[in-house]
């Protein structure tokens, strides 16, 4: 599939190639959506192995970001960017300037902010070229904390739903992943009384949580973690970790994680579901980073207990997301998509620019 067939399959409203010689930046914008408000979402700076496969994850990610906005009620759009490099070889001061210089020529259609690979620092460095940044050490910064509390609010959810109390406390939690949001939430979890099991291809992240927290948590293999015995798994990685190979190998009763895109494809999620396994779309779950970022957009600014609180929501969103599944006999993935496509029919599709 061509770049034009995948920008028309997946209804992207633009996308935006961008090179500059200079510093070495390669980069790809897309704007899934401004039906509800500019888009916005994050810069993600990973070593593609090629430039189709970050077109193709870009794209992927911008959907994704719509439906997360929509679904969490939020006056957004969706919109992801992707620079193509190592974060950690690549990354210059003026590489970052260039980039955040053409996120400014779209004038306000697309906002970015902080993802894996970038940093609240690459966002302060942004915002001297741009004022369409979000994430700033002056705004609401790293907003890996804020969707941390949200998967939180959605595990709570989930024992709701499977027994009518919400406490974590004595729980048994997977998490696949400790960076900035797999961290916070162990930190979260252990304050709520779990069991925690952590596994990350990085040792160092590893050692860095199990210094932090000690006998607190368990430690796995990368390739094992799904398959040890909990309550909630939790991928908060990298996406299409639910596939044909690992979701019969589960050994949790429930997935709440905050990768993007867990689902390698469509089908999974009824996998899930034959396998009886609740299955929380992730774009619901990890919503609590855009509802904390979103409310810097706000005409009063940015007020940190408000915005948290607002956070709170992700427990309501996911009561409805699993009752609509069951009215509609469809899985949660499913429900989730039929509630963000409901609330965009209520805007305008269409090209703008805003101010």
């Amino acid at each position: 599939m061509n770049t034009f067939d995948r920008i028309e399959a997946g209804d992207q409203e633009q996308v935006v190639f961008c090179q500059d010689r200079a510093t070495g930046l390669r980069a790809v914008i897309a704007i899934h959506s401004t039906a509800l408000g500019p888009s916005l979402g994050g810069t993600r700076f990973y070593p593609y192995a090629s430039t189709d496969a970050a077109v193709a994850d870009v794209l992927r990610l911008a959907e994704g970001m719509t439906y997360k906005a929509a679904v969490a009620g939020l006056d957004q759009g969706g919109g992801k960017a992707v620079i193509i490099g190592d974060p950690n070889v690549d990354r210059t001061e003026e590489l970052m300037l260039a980039y955040g210089r053409f996120v400014d020529t779209l004038s306000g259609r697309y906002v970015t902010a902080e993802d894996v690979g970038t940093t609240q620092a690459d966002m302060d460095l942004i915002a001297k070229v741009t004022p369409y940044v979000t994430g700033t050490s002056d705004g609401s910064g790293d907003p890996s904390a804020a969707t941390a509390l949200g998967l939180v609010w959605a595990m709570k959810a989930l024992f709701f739903l499977s027994s009518g109390a919400d406490d974590l406390g004595g729980a048994h939690v997977v998490v696949a992943g400790v960076g900035k949001v797999g961290s916070h939430l162990v930190g979260n979890l252990v304050n709520e009384g779990a069991r925690v099991t952590i596994a990350d291809v990085n040792d160092r992240a590893v050692e860095r949580v199990r210094s932090q927290f000690g006998a607190s948590v368990a430690v796995a293999a990368p390739a094992d973690v799904h398959r040890v015995p909990g309550d909630i798994y939790s991928p908060c990685g990298l996406g299409g970790v639910l596939n044909t190979q690992t979701i019969p190998e589960l050994r949790s009763w429930a997935v709440v994680g905050a990768a993007n895109n867990q689902l390698a494809s469509p089908e999974c999620g009824l996998l899930l579901a034959d396998a009886g396994i609740l299955y929380a779309p992730d774009f619901v779950v990890n919503a609590g980073g855009i509802i904390n970022i979103a409310s810097e957009r706000t005409p009063g600014g940015y007020d940190r207990e408000h915005a948290y609180a607002d956070v709170h929501r992700v427990y309501d969103t996911t009561l409805q997301v699993f009752d609509t599944a069951k009215r509609d006999g469809v899985t949660p993935a499913e429900a989730a998509e039929s509630l963000a496509r409901r609330r965009l029919a209520t805007g305008v599709h269409q090209i703008r620019n805003f101010p």
